[in-house]
C-alpha cells in the first residue's frame, strides 16, 4: 500500500463531531443546487432561441448546447479547486461561496433573459456568463461530501454519501415543477425562472451561515496550491482511488447518454408530448429519490462493493432494455403502440437503470473517501467530482450523435452498455482492496 493511497486512515480523536445540522445543510446545498439546475434546464433552449433568430439551425443547436455544456466545463475545472480550498480554509466558507454564486448569477440569468429580441448578443452573452458562474459555484458537490466524510466513520461513509443521491433526486424531479409552477406565479415572465433559482439558493445561504458548523478538523494541514495540475495527477496515480475514479467516469459517461437522449426517444418510441416527457421526467426524479432512500439501510460496513457492482449490474440491465424498447419500437405501427408491452417495458428499463446509478454514485463516493487522507478529502473528492463532470460533458455529446446516427435510435443505449461492460472490467481490479480497520 502507498503513502498516496491512505486507506487505513481515522480520523484523529479530536476531529470535530458535527450534528446532524450539518449533514442537512449538506443536502440542503446540493439540492438547492440540483434545484437552481432543474428550474433552468427545461426553459433555457426555448429562451435562448428568440436571441438567435436568423442564425442556421446548425449554429443555434451549437450556441445552446455551449450554453448547457459550459456548466459541467466549469464543474470539471473547479470542483477539484474547491475542495483544494475547503481542505485549506474549511468547508463552510466554501459552502457560503458557492451559495452566494448562486444567487448571484442564477439573478444574472433572469436578468439576460429579460433582455428584448433585439439585445440579442447582449442577452446571450449574459446568458453564457451566467452559466458559467452558476457552473463554477456549483462546483462545490466535491466539498459537500468532503462535509459528509468529515461527519460520518468509516463503516457509515456510503450511508451518509447516499444523501448526497436523495438531493440529487429530489432537485430533478421538484426543479421542473417549480419551474412550470413559478412561470405562471409570475405571469409567464421570463425573468420569473432566474429569479426563482436565486431566491431559493438565498434561503439556503442564510440558513447555512446561520446553522452550519465548521467540519473539516483544523489539525490536518493541507497543501497551499489551489490551482494545481500536479496535485490532480498525484491523485491519479493513487492504485485505488484511480481505478474508482475511472468507474465513477465510465458510469456517468454511461448514464449522461441516457439522460441527453430521453426526452429524444420519448417522442420517436411513442410520440410523447412535452408535457409527457414532463410527467418522465419527474418520474426519474423520483425514482433516484427511492432508491437512495433504499439505498441507505442497505449501506452496511463494508457493503459499498456489492452494492456498487450491484448498481453496475442494474445499469448494464436498464440500458440493454432501453436498446430493446428503441429497435422494437421501429417494428410498431403507432396505433399498435399503447396495446403492447412496449411502454411498460421502457418504464421497467429506466427504471433499473436509474436505481443502478443509485446505488452507483454514494458507493464510489464512499470508496473513494475510505481510501483517502482524511486531510485531503475534500481535494480527492474534488478530483472525483470533476471526473463525473467530465463524463457529463462527453455523454451528452456522444448519445446525441450515435442517436441520430442510427435508424432503430438503438446505438447510444448500446455504447453506454460498453462503457459499463469496462467498468465491470474494473470493479475486478478492485475485489478484494478493503480499507483495513
Amino acid at each position: 500500500m502507498t503513502s498516496t493511497d491512505a486507506t487505513a486512515i481515522q480520523p484523529a480523536p479530536d476531529s470535530p463531531r458535527p450534528t446532524r445540522a450539518a449533514l442537512g445543510i449538506v443536502w440542503l446545498v446540493v439540492f438547492i443546487d440540483l434545484l437552481g439546475f432543474g428550474i433552468v434546464l427545461p426553459v433555457l433552449p426555448r429562451q435562448a432561441e428568440p436571441y438567435l433568430r436568423g442564425l442556421s439551425p446548425e449554429a443555434v443547436g451549437a450556441v445552446i448546447g455551449i450554453l448547457f455544456s459550459v456548466f459541467s466545463l466549469m464543474q470539471f475545472v473547479f470542483s477539484p479547486v474547491w475542495g483544494r480550498i475547503s481542505d485549506r480554509i474549511g468547508r463552510k466558507p466554501v459552502l457560503l461561496i458557492s451559495l452566494a454564486g448562486s444567487v448571484i448569477f442564477y439573478a444574472l440569468y433572469g436578468v439576460a433573459v429579460a433582455l428584448p429580441e433585439s439585445q440579442g448578443i447582449l442577452a446571450i452573452g449574459l446568458m453564457l456568463l451566467a452559466r458559467i458562474g452558476a457552473g463554477i459555484a456549483g462546483a462545490s458537490v466535491g466539498t459537500a461530501a468532503a462535509v459528509i466524510a468529515d461527519c460520518t466513520p468509516p463503516e457509515k461513509r456510503a450511508k451518509g454519501m447516499a444523501l448526497i443521491g436523495i438531493a440529487f433526486g429530489a432537485g430533478f424531479t421538484l426543479g421542473p415543477l417549480i419551474a412550470y409552477f413559478g412561470l405562471a406565479l409570475f405571469d409567464q415572465q421570463p425573468w420569473g425562472v432566474g429569479a426563482l433559482a436565486s431566491g431559493l439558493s438565498l434561503v439556503a445561504l442564510v440558513i447555512a451561515a446561520a446553522i452550519f458548523r465548521e467540519t473539516r478538523n483544523p489539525n490536518y494541514k493541507a497543501g497551499k496550491d489551489f490551482f494545481s495540475i500536479s496535485r490532480t495527477l498525484a491523485v491519479l496515480r493513487m492504485p485505488t482511488v484511480s481505478t474508482l475514479i475511472l468507474i465513477y467516469f465510465l458510469a456517468i459517461f454511461a448514464f449522461a447518454q441516457f439522460e441527453a437522449t430521453l426526452a429524444l426517444f420519448t417522442q420517436y418510441a411513442f410520440g410523447m408530448s412535452v408535457e409527457d416527457n414532463f410527467l418522465v421526467f419527474a418520474t426519474v426524479g423520483a425514482v433516484l429519490m427511492l432508491a437512495g432512500g433504499t439505498y441507505r439501510p442497505l449501506a452496511k460496513k463494508g457493503a459499498e462493493h456489492r452494492l456498487l457492482a450491484t448498481g453496475i449490474g442494474l445499469m448494464i440491465v436498464g440500458l440493454a432494455g432501453m436498446a430493446t424498447v428503441a429497435y422494437q419500437a421501429g417494428t410498431f405501427t403507432t396505433a399498435k403502440l399503447e396495446a403492447t408491452w412496449l411502454k411498460p417495458a421502457f418504464y421497467l428499463a429506466m427504471s433499473l437503470a436509474v436505481i443502478g446509478f443509485a446505488f452507483t454514485n454514494p458507493s464510489v463516493s464512499a470508496l473513494v473517501s475510505k481510501h483517502t487522507d482524511p486531510a485531503r478529502q475534500g481535494e480527492v473528492l474534488g478530483v472525483n467530482q470533476a471526473f463525473a463532470s467530465l463524463g457529463r460533458i462527453l455523454g451528452p455529446f456522444l448519445g446525441s450523435i450515435l442517436f441520430q446516427a442510427g435508424a432503430a435510435h438503438t446505438l447510444p443505449y448500446l455504447a453506454a452498455v460498453g462503457l459499463l461492460l469496462l467498468v465491470v472490467g474494473q470493479l475486478l481490479r478492485i475485489r478484494g482492496k478493503q480499507p483495513v480497520g
